[in-house]
């Protein structure tokens, strides 16, 4: 078995300075740490840029703490091991997040599922665990995933698993909602410039770069193993950006690659031919960040054609979708923001 992982997914290209300007009024401060499991950079310009910055990163802290799957002190640690039996109340953060992934199962036909916890331990991509499990484990965690398994009490802000062993994972959704809450703390300081990179999952670009120009983000070569080698550029200001790829956690084994976006109705890595997909939407789109995590998940468990006819039924989003063969396929007038195409990537549409 031979392992690789890649875990920075997206190249910033707009380099940036770690020290102050002269100027207060454009004052710019940058921090970075592990959070979520996630190596998180935060960068702002203005007045209040530390002050901003600081505070996002408790901000962070908090969410981790109530959204993750190993802090047993979590919402959704809680959830998890009472599954089949009791209701847990929860914050209403977690509340938001559970509803708005069920809203969009439903809407993608079961293409996200949060309830993929015993598949994603199963197989444990990305740890020291991994492993191609039998058929028969594989059937008998499938029958602990299902959306509709979810019960939710709104007005006691509670939530029950129907089923023992069944087990929510927001990995897919918390980074997005944490990317809206830090855009929240920067509009609270007056921060109009400024990065938000919480991985290739969530990136806010908050109005221009140091040298007044939309940010340049570039998207990692999916067959690369140079993490600075890029497929092609976007430019963004004030809208999120995730992505997606069947290189971020990975095994190959007979010459299979074996990765971490589970299809939930096989219980298998997803096999549609996607191997990356990137979503943007715009910063005037409600809880942008949070449905740029959602739909990049989606997209590529729904695959080129199912994947960008949702995303050109919902406005203020676009995508692009990248395939074995090198084909780039994308939503409507999203071509036109892909720059510096790699020669050996074509455009399908």
């Amino acid at each position: 078995m031979k392992k690789k992982i890649c875990t920075l997914i997206l190249c910033i290209l707009s380099v940036l300075n770690l020290i102050s300007c002269a100027s207060s009024r454009n004052k710019y401060f940058e921090k970075s740490s592990i959070v979520m499991d996630t190596a998180v950079t935060l960068s702002a310009s203005g007045d209040k840029s530390k002050e901003a910055v600081d505070e996002s990163f408790k901000r962070l802290k908090e969410i981790e703490e109530m959204a993750s799957t190993t802090i047993e002190t979590s919402d959704v640690y809680k959830i998890n091991s009472v599954s089949g039996k009791d209701y847990v109340k929860v914050h209403p953060e977690v509340l938001k997040m559970i509803q708005t992934s069920i809203k969009y199962s439903k809407l993608s036909n079961g293409a996200f599922d949060i309830t993929l916890g015993p598949l994603i331990n199963l197989w444990g991509i990305g740890t020291d665990n991994e492993k191609l499990p039998k058929d028969e484990e594989i059937k008998d965690k499938l029958s602990l995933v299902g959306y509709d398994k979810i019960d939710v009490n709104e007005a006691e802000s509670s939530i029950m698993l129907k089923e023992k062993g069944m087990a929510v994972d927001l990995g897919g959704v918390a980074k997005g909602f944490a990317a809206d809450e830090v855009l929240k703390i920067y509009k609270k300081y007056d921060i109009n410039n400024g990065l938000i990179n919480l991985g290739s999952s969530s990136i806010y670009a908050v109005g221009e770069n140091k040298d007044n120009n939309k940010w340049a983000v570039g998207i990692k070569h999916p067959r690369s193993n140079d993490p600075n080698e890029y497929m092609g550029v976007i430019k963004l200001s004030n809208e999120s950006l995730s992505t997606s790829g069947d290189y971020e956690r990975y095994f190959i084994k007979d010459n299979k690659r074996y990765h971490h976006i589970m299809n939930p109705k096989t219980g298998y890595p997803v096999d549609n031919g996607a191997i990356s997909d990137t979503i943007v939407i715009s910063g005037d789109t409600e809880d942008n960040g949070m449905l740029a995590d959602i739909l990049t998940t989606t997209v590529f468990a729904l695959g080129p054609e199912k994947g960008i006819e949702l995303i050109n039924s919902m406005p203020g989003v676009a995508c692009e979708i990248t395939t074995s063969d090198y084909k780039v396929y994308t939503s409507d007038g999203f071509k036109d923001r892909i720059g510096n195409l790699k020669e050996e990537f074509k455009f399908v549409n």
